[in-house]
C-alpha cells in the first residue's frame, strides 16, 4: 500500500477504520542477534537453534518486542501526518503475543483507526496493530503473531 499524506482532521475522519497494510518486512537471524545485543535479551532461543529446538520450537525465535518494535516503522509506512508540532508513542493499552516468529519469517502490520480523544494540545488515536506472520516456507499463519492496542497522540 503506497504512504498516504494526511492532515490531522483527515486522520481524524478515519475513526472507525482500517488505514491499511504494510509491506512484508523479514525477519532474519542478524537482525534478532542484533536486537538481543541492544536490549541485552540474550535469551538462548532468539540465539542457539539447538536450544530453541530443545524448548520444543522449531527453531530459533524473534523476540516478541522485537515484533512489537516494529510498530512505529510500520505506521510510517503507512502514514504521514503533515500538520502536526509533535507526536509522541503514548503507550499501549493490550498486547498479546500469539504466535512464535520462526527466524527468515516476515511481519506485516495490518492498521485499524479504532478511536480518537481528544488530549491536552492535541488528540491520541487509539489504533488495532495486527502483526501478521507469513513463515519461511510462504504460508500466512492463521492468527497474528502480535496484536496490540496502540495509542499515538499528536499535537495540533
Amino acid at each position: 500500500m503506497a504512504r498516504r499524506e494526511l492532515t490531522l482532521a483527515g486522520l481524524r475522519a478515519l475513526e472507525g477504520q482500517e488505514i491499511g497494510t504494510t509491506g512484508w518486512h523479514l525477519l532474519d537471524q542478524d537482525t534478532i542477534a542484533a536486537f538481543a545485543a541492544t536490549t541485552g535479551d540474550t535469551e538462548r532461543i532468539h540465539l542457539d537453534a539447538a536450544a530453541a529446538r530443545a524448548q520444543g520450537l522449531g527453531g530459533i525465535i524473534a523476540h516478541g518486542l522485537l515484533t512489537l518494535s516494529l510498530g512505529p516503522m510500520f505506521h510510517q509506512e503507512l502514514l504521514a501526518v503533515t500538520d502536526h508540532s509533535r507526536v509522541l508513542n503514548y503507550g499501549f493499552e493490550k498486547v498479546r503475543f500469539l504466535e512464535p516468529v520462526p527466524v527468515d519469517s516476515s511481519i506485516r502490520m495490518r492498521l485499524r483507526l479504532e478511536r480518537v480523544r481528544p488530549i491536552e494540545g492535541g488528540s491520541a488515536f487509539h489504533l488495532d496493530q495486527a502483526f501478521e506472520l507469513r513463515y519461511p516456507d510462504g504460508t500466512v499463519a492463521e492468527r497474528p503473531a502480535c496484536v496490540a492496542g496502540g495509542v499515538v497522540a499528536y499535537f495540533d
